[in-house]
C-alpha cells in the first residue's frame, strides 16, 4: 500500500517543476502581458482615488447590498451612468514578490498533495505510468484551472484572460501528472 506520506518526493518535485514552468510562462513567454490594460488618464484617476485613502481590500461599484436596492431607480441610474466594476486596492508601498512567490509554491504543493492522494486511491503500487499520469494530471487540472471560470462568470474578467490562465493550468497539470508517473 502506498501511504500519502510516501508521496512526499513527487509532491515536492512536481511543485518545484510547476513553479519553474510558471516562471517560464510569465517571464519568458509573456503571453499574459495583455491581461490588464492601463487606465485612461491614469494619473488623474490615481490622484482622485488617493484623496480617499482607501484601505486595502476589494470593492464593488456602484455599491449594492444585493437586496431591494438592486431594483431601486437610483441604483439602476448609477449602472446606466457608469462606470461599474470591481477594484482591488493593495497596501501602499512596493508590491514585493517574495510573499506571493512563497504562497504560489505552497499552493503548487497543495495541488500536488491532492493529485497524489487521488493517484494513491486510484492506482496500486507499481501501476503503469500512463494510469498514474492520467489520474494525477486530471486532479491537478481541477486544482489549477477549473475555479478560474468563476472570474469570468461572476467578475467579468476577460474570457481570453481566463482561457490563457486555464491553458497554464493544463501545462501545470501535465507537469504534475508527468512527475507522479515518473516518480
Amino acid at each position: 500500500m502506498i501511504t500519502l506520506f510516501s508521496l512526499w518526493l513527487p509532491v515536492v518535485v512536481s511543485a518545484v517543476f510547476v513553479f519553474v514552468a510558471s516562471c517560464i510562462v510569465h517571464m519568458l513567454l509573456r503571453y499574459h502581458s495583455t491581461d490588464f490594460a492601463q487606465l485612461p488618464k491614469e494619473d488623474e484617476i490615481l490622484e482622485g482615488l488617493a484623496r480617499f485613502e482607501l484601505p486595502p481590500g476589494t470593492y464593488v461599484f456602484p455599491w449594492s447590498n444585493f437586496g431591494k436596492d438592486l431594483k431601486a431607480p437610483e441604483f439602476k441610474a448609477k449602472l446606466d451612468r457608469g462606470p461599474a466594476g470591481f477594484l482591488t486596492v493593495f497596501p501602499r508601498g512596493p508590491l514585493g514578490m517574495g510573499r506571493s512567490l512563497a504562497l504560489w509554491f505552497l499552493y503548487c504543493a497543495v495541488v500536488s498533495v491532492f493529485a497524489g492522494y487521488a493517484a494513491r486511491l486510484a492506482a496500486a503500487p507499481g501501476a503503469e505510468y500512463l494510469h498514474v499520469f492520467r489520474v494525477a494530471s486530471t486532479t491537478a487540472f481541477a486544482g489549477y484551472a477549473l475555479a478560474l471560470l468563476q472570474n469570468s462568470i461572476w467578475y467579468k474578467r476577460s474570457w481570453l484572460t481566463t482561457a490563457k490562465s486555464m491553458f497554464d493550468g493544463l501545462l501545470y497539470a501535465l507537469v504534475t501528472g508527468g512527475t507522479f508517473g515518473w516518480l
